[in-house]
């Protein structure tokens, strides 16, 4: 059998505290359980990362930069923004559903309280992918697209908050509805907000 390159294990580690983290939540999964799911021995793991916790950090630093890898196409492409943005909510969505212990980690209370550095690297994260959101609604308003008394930074935090809500509800629901077809609500939701409304009819005429 061929021997596993490091990067192959430490993929295969991380995978492992994923699943393990949807299934059980973060606070339960020890060490033990990742290298029993993934069948080699404890202090194999600590041969690849120095404790839990960089197991944690390398997981969520490693969905993040391939989050962003596939939005990137509807970040820097060509095309109508609005069109990119509505691509965007589906893929980002499509993208979450086949990682469940995402959410489940990111709603930890071990992030949230006890570990400031994985804290700080969801932030980043946050922070980076808000950013290009940013982006993406002042090239929509350029291109005319959405309106043009559009906020982008504060619409841009908006959807992230959207999201965010929508993937806690999948979550606390124990994944009971396909998340990776709520791109088109969301979408149905943003769309009249970020439209130039139409102009009112003129004063005096009639509707036929």
């Amino acid at each position: 059998m061929k021997r596993k390159s490091g990067e192959e294990r430490r993929e295969e580690i991380v995978r492992a505290l994923l699943d393990l983290t949807a299934e059980h939540g973060a606070r339960d999964v020890s060490t033990q359980d990742i290298a029993d799911r993934v069948g080699i021995a404890q202090p194999t793991i600590f041969r690849h990362f120095p404790n839990r916790d960089a197991i944690f950090r390398a997981a969520l630093d490693s969905i993040g930069r391939k989050l962003l890898d596939v939005l990137t196409p509807m970040f820097s492409g060509r095309g109508s923004a609005d069109v990119r943005l509505r691509k965007l909510l589906a893929r980002q969505l499509r993208f979450i559903s086949r990682r469940k212990g995402l959410p489940r980690l990111i709603f930890s209370e071990r992030l949230h309280r006890e570990d400031p550095e994985l804290k700080a690297v969801v932030r980043d994260i946050i922070d980076r992918y808000t950013s290009r959101l940013e982006e993406l609604l002042r090239e929509g308003i350029s291109q005319g697209c959405f309106r043009r008394d559009l906020q982008p930074a504060e619409t841009a935090r908006l959807i992230v908050a959207m999201i965010q809500g929508l993937v806690m509800r999948w979550s606390l629901s124990d994944f009971e509805f396909p998340l990776d077809q709520q791109g088109e609500v969301l979408w149905r939701l943003l769309e009249p907000a970020l439209r130039t409304p139409e102009p009112p009819p003129p004063q005096g005429s009639t509707r036929t």
